[in-house]
C-alpha cells in the first residue's frame, strides 16, 4: 500500500488519505484536564466571551482570545492553567508569577489558575482591561512607528565621521 510517514507525528498516512496533525482544538487541549481545571477553564472562557466580540481559537498548545490581536491566552498544563494577560502597565500582585515586556507597549503577565474560584476579581478586571487595551496598544505602536520614521536625519555632510579602527599588530608582525 502506497503512502508516507508524517514527518511531524510519525504516523503512517495512506495515499489519498487526509491527514492534518497540526490542527488543534479547544476540546483537544482541555479534555485531559482534571474536572476542577475544566470548570476553571469554562468559567474563564465564559468571562472572556462576555466581554464582547472576539475570536477564540486553539493554536499550538494554547487557546487564544483576540479582538484584532491576542489580548490573553491560556496554556493548559497538567496541574494548572497558565494565563498570559497582555496589559500596558505592570501589575503588582501575588497572583502574577512573572511579567515580561513583549513589545514597546505590551507587558505579558503570567498567572496560574488551579481552581474555578480563582476566576474572579481582580483577574476578571485585568481581563477586561486587556480586552479594552488591545485596540489602544495597536494605535500606540503605530504612532511610535510613525514618529520614529518621521524623525529628520542630518545630511551626510553633517554627520560625525566614523572613527577609524586602530590596527592591532600581533607580536609576529613587529
Amino acid at each position: 500500500m502506497k503512502g508516507h510517514e508524517c514527518y511531524h507525528c510519525k504516523s503512517w498516512v495512506d495515499e489519498g488519505q487526509f491527514h492534518d496533525c497540526w490542527t488543534t482544538t479547544e476540546r483537544a487541549l482541555t479534555e485531559d484536564l482534571s474536572e476542577e481545571l475544566q470548570d476553571a477553564y469554562e468559567r474563564l472562557r465564559e468571562t472572556a466571551a462576555g466581554l464582547g466580540e472576539q475570536r477564540i481559537y486553539a493554536s499550538g498548545s494554547c487557546i487564544m482570545f483576540s479582538r484584532t490581536s491576542c489580548y490573553f491566552f491560556v496554556r493548559p498544563q497538567r496541574k494548572w492553567l497558565e494565563l498570559a494577560v497582555f496589559l500596558g502597565r505592570p501589575l503588582k500582585s501575588p497572583l502574577v508569577r512573572r511579567a515580561e515586556q513583549k513589545s514597546k507597549v505590551k507587558i505579558a503577565h503570567m498567572i496560574r489558575i488551579t481552581h474555578r474560584d480563582e476566576v474572579e476579581a481582580p483577574l476578571t478586571d485585568w481581563l477586561r482591561e486587556a480586552y479594552e487595551f488591545e485596540p489602544l496598544a495597536k494605535a500606540a505602536s503605530k504612532t511610535a512607528a510613525v514618529s520614529k520614521a518621521s524623525r529628520p536625519t542630518a545630511p551626510r555632510a553633517q554627520r560625525k565621521p566614523a572613527r577609524a579602527k586602530k590596527k592591532v599588530q600581533s607580536k609576529r608582525n613587529r
